[in-house]
């Protein structure tokens, strides 16, 4: 009698060769791999440029610490004595900014009081224009002098869209405050194990990339130390140096204005506006000869620092025409804001790392790879 029972008419099971198996696990990994890393990004999306700019802070600090650490060994208080000193270099000029913008706000305010109850008194230059005085001096006395039509002009302005605003403005100051805690915390714990991180990376590098993979490290790290002498240093310098020139010919807030000179200085040729601003103001008062010195003066140190300086110090560390760092500059700027004046010229430098190494003849250095 035949032995019918399903143990023996079950169909046998292919086993695949552990070739084909590890391949398969292989690429199983790498989707793994890739799709943690993407949910990872995800996750941290809002977090992303509160990151990047603590490793920007990271990098650009790193020779500076390396060399105190020598000096006074490895301690757990130095990574926040860097951090603190980071936080002071935003946190003061941004507080004095404020204190600043609050006084004005308050002398705003006292003004539209004033005004609502007497009006807005006319000019003596309005009688003398050239052209139209008498119309111009009608209307001013019609709507602007008379405290009833004036107010009734400022009741018609939308107060609910201005506290919308107002509601706006709190709400950005308070989650860029967040994400720049979050920067000087990314910094700290980079400064703090620095070394192991850079270890790990490299080790990281070599295995993803081989040699290359350290030479564009190297490449954005040069980049990103030439952008913050080329910018940060060189539009701090032109801000001192109008800084003091406002304040001997007599512009307004010359602080002020010294400040936003430096911050717009950052960026080449954006400081043009601000000096031009002060030099009005100068020939607004009728200083003629400080409104002449600040404008000359401000366009010979922007076009020394701009043509000369700069590319020097910013090509100079990368090896890099300065045509590729003024698109980085720029382009960064556009795409990524602030944060871009360093990511920008870092990923031109990298492009131009790998354009020099694919346009390379072998026989250059036949010991260099080639992509």
């Amino acid at each position: 009698m035949n032995d019918t029972s399903p143990s023996n008419t079950s169909p046998a099971i292919p086993v695949e060769s552990s070739d084909s198996t590890g391949s398969l696990q292989r690429r199983a990994r790498l989707g793994l791999y890739l799709f943690l890393l993407l949910i990872g990004l995800y996750t941290l999306k809002n977090f992303l440029p509160a990151i990047l700019w603590g490793g920007v802070f990271a990098i650009s600090l790193w020779p500076l610490y390396r060399r105190v650490e020598r000096k006074v060994g490895k301690t757990d208080w130095l990574p926040l004595v860097f951090t603190t000193f980071i936080a002071l270099i935003f946190l003061v000029p941004a507080s004095l900014v404020g204190v600043k913008l609050a006084d004005e706000i308050q002398s705003a305010l006292q003004w539209i009081s004033d005004v609502r109850d007497n009006g807005i008194p006319m000019p003596e230059w309005v009688p003398h224009l050239p052209f139209g005085a008498a119309q111009a001096t009608a209307w001013w006395q019609n709507h602007l002098t008379s405290p009833q039509r004036l107010s009734h002009l400022l009741h018609s302005v939308d107060i609910s869209h201005s506290m919308q605003m107002t509601k706006q403005v709190g709400s950005q100051v308070l989650r860029r405050g967040t994400l720049f805690a979050f920067s000087l915390l990314t910094l700290f714990f980079l400064l703090k194990d620095g070394d192991y991180v850079i270890e790990k990376s490299l080790v990281g590098s070599h295995r993803l990339f081989g040699r290359q993979g350290e030479d564009l490290a190297k490449q954005m790290i040069s980049s990103i130390h030439g952008t913050l002498a080329g910018l940060v240093l060189v539009g701090i310098g032109e801000g001192v140096i109008m800084g003091v020139a406002y304040a001997f010919t007599g512009a307004p807030q010359p602080l002020l204005f010294a400040m936003l000179t430096a911050v717009a200085a950052m960026i080449p040729f954006l400081a043009w506006p601000t000096v031009g601003l002060v030099s009005l103001l100068l020939l607004a008062k009728s200083s003629m000869v400080g409104a002449i010195v600040v404008a000359v003066l401000g366009s010979v140190v922007i076009f020394v620092a701009d043509h000369f300086v700069r590319p020097a110090l910013i090509g100079g560390s990368t090896k890099m025409p300065f045509l590729w760092v003024l698109l980085g500059i720029l382009g960064g700027a556009e795409t990524w804001g602030l944060l871009g004046l360093f990511l920008g010229p870092a990923i031109m430098a990298a492009i131009h790392l790998l354009w020099t190494l694919w346009t390379e003849e072998p026989s250059d250095n036949p010991k260099k790879e080639i992509i």
